[in-house]
């Protein structure tokens, strides 16, 4: 079945993926001249992200959304164990969703054109600067939450790394909540440095959000702390 998976892959997914990036960011971008919140391109970028999740045979099972409320912006800290896991944050979670991407990516065809015109948050990770988190103010100020994985690159093995301590602090300087989310399966649909995707099951679990008021900064990094144990209690 290995190469059935990987002619499939070639054959079918990345042309599939290619045309609903095509499609779907020519559309978002056109939003963008009478909307330019994004919110528009949100509903192209969740409709992308179901089609994706749907053409790969990837079933997504949710938990925990009841503990949230949906008149907040929060700041989702997520574990990462595929490139997969940003579709299925994006079609499972019902909030306006922007995540924190680098700058480069801006110049991608369509993926990059999409992220700056909807209100995405690029940033120069050699540079960061204060921008950041008045970027972040502004999105909570829209009802728009931010998408983060702390661990700063993808998980082999399903273990959740040392959480790094950067967007904590954006988090407490903007005063926004924390969810930790715990992905489980995702990896195996995706491995890290393989091209063959896999139909599979994937769990997503939202744990209750963490208050960020009152936290001075310099606790940020005890913070990251606990995040990541929380994430990695439900994660595999």
């Amino acid at each position: 079945m290995p190469a059935y998976y990987l002619l499939r892959t070639i054959l079918v997914l990345i042309p599939a993926v290619s045309l609903y990036t095509i499609v779907l960011g020519t559309v978002s971008l056109l939003s963008t001249l009478f909307d330019r919140s994004g919110n528009f391109g949100h509903r192209c970028a969740r409709a992308w992200s179901w089609l994706i999740l749907k053409t790969s045979g990837v079933r997504v099972r949710v938990s925990g959304l009841d503990r949230l409320d949906p008149s907040r912006s929060y700041v989702f800290a997520a574990n990462h164990q595929s490139i997969y896991d940003i579709p299925i944050l994006f079609a499972s979670l019902p909030f306006q969703l922007r995540i924190i991407a680098k700058a480069s990516l801006g110049s991608v065809p369509f993926l990059g054109w999409h992220l700056q015109r909807a209100g995405h948050v690029l940033v120069d990770r050699a540079n960061p600067g204060a921008g950041v988190v008045k970027r972040m103010a502004r999105l909570a100020a829209r009802g728009q939450s931010l998408i983060v994985f702390p661990e700063g690159t993808r998980s082999v093995d399903g273990s959740v790394a040392r959480f790094k301590g950067g967007s904590f602090v954006i988090a407490v300087q903007a005063g926004l909540p924390i969810v930790p989310i715990s992905l489980t399966g995702s990896r195996h649909v995706m491995v890290k440095g393989r091209l063959t995707v896999r139909p599979g099951d994937v769990t997503l679990t939202v744990h209750e959000p963490v208050e960020t008021s009152g936290v001075a900064r310099e606790r940020a990094r005890d913070l990251a702390d606990t995040v990541r144990d929380v994430v990695a209690s439900a994660a595999a």
